[in-house]
């Protein structure tokens, strides 16, 4: 019969090896969705998607049935000039957000700029939905 040692910290290092491996390799497998800030002027919704690094030509934006969908990819280049990345905490890949859009918003005014790595999206209210004041006449 043989006789092998115990060793307490063996699974912790299979842990460690596998931990470090996640965050040594691109995520281009584990879903992703970009920051997203969604606001209301008094004229327009908008929607401001943080895209660093994403092209424009790898972004989709489109509106159907009232709801809005902002998708898209991020690609992982790789770069061969012999140096090896020690940690990859960006994911890449492909990513989708899909908002509701109130009826009180024109979907077919929709519009999209990107800058900077962030693409603003505008969805201006309906002339019915604007707040307006109303005249008050005065009788007597």
């Amino acid at each position: 019969m043989s006789l092998s040692q115990f060793d307490p910290l063996a699974s912790t290092r299979v842990f460690e090896d596998a931990f470090n491996r996640l965050f040594s390799e691109p995520a281009t497998n584990r879903p992703w969705a970009p920051a997203v800030d969604v606001y209301e002027t008094e004229n327009e919704l908008v929607l401001k998607v943080d895209l660093p690094a994403v092209d424009l030509k790898d972004i989709d934006v489109r509106v159907e049935n009232q709801t809005l969908t902002v998708s898209g990819e991020r690609k992982f280049e790789q770069q061969n000039n012999g140096k090896g990345y020690h940690r990859i905490e960006r994911s890449y890949g492909r990513f989708s957000r899909s908002f509701s859009v109130p009826s009180a918003f024109d979907a077919e005014q929709i519009a999209a700029e990107y800058q900077n790595g962030v693409l603003t999206v505008k969805l201006p209210k309906k002339e019915a939905a604007k707040p307006r004041q109303v005249k008050i006449e005065a009788r007597g």
